[in-house]
């Protein structure tokens, strides 16, 4: 495992980040946690790869708050195209100002 960001997944909307410091706190020194409200995922950064391996091991498909928690190595984020203007024949973007 190249990266210490994991990908947090199936929570039950009602987990914060204290209880996911609580959960992975375990396995290492946590750097961060964002927990995505409303729709059951987060983040959670530990200091090093060795230790997100360590917790991702140990803690996925694990039972957490009923839930069966899926974990993997974070993707980095890809950015977004851009889906506004209108296209010219030589590919470029037509723009009104």
């Amino acid at each position: 495992m190249d990266g210490k960001r994991l990908y947090v997944g199936n929570l039950t909307y009602s987990v914060n980040e204290a209880n996911l410091r609580d959960l992975f706190g375990a396995y290492g020194d946590i750097e961060s946690v964002k927990v995505i409200e409303q729709k059951g995922f987060a983040f959670v950064e530990m200091a090093t790869s060795e230790q997100a391996e360590a917790a991702m091991k140990a803690l996925n498909e694990t039972e957490y708050e009923g839930r069966t928690l899926r974990i993997d190595e974070a993707r980095p984020m890809q950015p977004r195209s851009d889906f506004g203007g209108n296209r010219s024949s030589s590919g470029g973007y037509n723009r009104r100002y």
